[in-house]
């Protein structure tokens, strides 16, 4: 029996060490190739069996929740608050526009988020909720000041970031020169009359 303690404390360090390398990996593999890579290559870049990634984590789903705050939840969140302290609506809806689309170039992860590729994670969905509330907060200011085309609606907003979601995960990823001039096309696109003759 005295030999057990030690054993035991050692099982519990492995277990703790395990969960760390996993983590550590399935942040690299879901910020490099987004939340559907296959768990083989998560499992192989932390050194251990896929097996034990279901045995730490439960399965994909549990390995995304335990990380996507490091993936890319604190990130939208704080591009979220950021824009809430512009005071110009013009320059808010066009800091965030561009934060959000350069959020969707860097990160895979995000694109899969707004895809909502796993509905059945609580996590994924509450991020998804948050950014449609800003979304909605930020498109009814922006409209009432006039600095959006008056037919532009948050529900424009939400499927122009979709699409650009869908062509970054399924199309030919473009060099980010043409990346963020299209970003621009799309701000001019939407401003409204006053904000797109003044603002420049």
């Amino acid at each position: 029996m005295a030999g057990a303690v030690p054993s035991e404390a050692r099982l519990r360090a492995d277990a703790r060490r395990n969960s760390e390398q996993i983590r550590s990996a399935a942040i690299g593999a879901f910020q490099g190739q987004g939340l559907t890579v296959p768990l083989e290559e998560v499992a192989k870049a932390a050194g251990v069996s896929k097996a034990t990634i279901f045995n730490r984590f439960g399965g994909r789903i549990g390995l995304i929740e335990a990380v996507i705050e490091e993936v890319v939840a604190s990130e939208l969140f704080a591009v979220i608050d950021h824009t809430r302290t512009i005071d110009d609506v013009g320059e808010r809806i066009a800091y965030y526009l561009t934060a959000i689309r350069d959020l969707q170039y860097r990160q895979p992860a995000f694109n899969d988020v707004l895809l909502q590729t796993y509905p059945h994670s609580q996590q994924l969905m509450e991020i998804c909720r948050v950014g449609s509330e800003a979304n909605e907060e930020l498109i009814a200011a922006a409209r009432a000041s006039g600095a959006l085309r008056p037919e532009f609606t948050a529900g424009d907003l939400h499927a122009l970031v979709v699409d650009n979601a869908l062509a970054l995960k399924h199309g030919k990823r473009p060099p980010r020169a043409d990346y963020d001039r299209r970003t621009m096309y799309l701000l001019d696109g939407i401003r409204g009359h006053s904000s797109a003759s003044g603002g420049r």
